[in-house]
């Protein structure tokens, strides 16, 4: 695995754990049909200085990993959250806890696809990275009325820049 998957990986859990990030992200994929991982990427790619993505971009990004997103993420996601419906106990707790681990694999190796699409790092202002990550984000959300639900991942964008 690249640097780069790291420093993307890392920067997902980080950000993802940052006050009503989570929250929004969940909100966002179940109400408004976005993929977690291009909101990541969107800000991710701002924030660590690969500067401001295209349409063209984002298209590419979410071509690289639709098909994996439909055919092994969200089965799982699925699963998951069926067996999180159950009592959680012994075996059927075994089974929802290696669910989980195999979701969070396959997002991983989602997260890869995209960092290898990621332009190279430079070195921008820190306004400016926060200021570019703003600007992906909102070019992903175009056109899904999801301005509500994103607000607290613009907080944390301003947070972090």
């Amino acid at each position: 695995m690249s640097e780069t998957a790291d420093a993307f990986w890392s920067f997902s859990l980080a950000f993802y754990g940052r006050p009503g990030v989570s929250l929004a992200c969940i909100a966002l994929q179940d109400r408004h049909g976005c993929d977690v991982n291009l909101v990541l990427y969107a800000c991710w790619v701002g924030l660590s200085g690969r500067g401001r993505l295209a349409g063209a971009d984002l298209a590419r990004a979410e071509a690289a990993i639709a098909p994996w997103q439909s055919r092994v993420v969200e089965k799982l996601r699925a699963a998951r959250r069926a067996l999180g419906q159950e009592d959680r106990r012994g075996p059927v707790l075994e089974l929802y806890e290696a669910t989980k681990a195999a979701e969070l694999a396959a997002e991983r190796i989602a997260q890869r696809r995209l960092e290898a699409l990621a332009p190279s790092e430079s070195a921008p202002a820190r306004a400016a990275r926060a200021a570019d990550a703003a600007a992906n984000l909102a070019l992903y959300l175009s056109g899904k009325a999801a301005g509500e639900a994103a607000a607290p991942i613009f907080v944390a964008i301003a947070e972090a820049g």
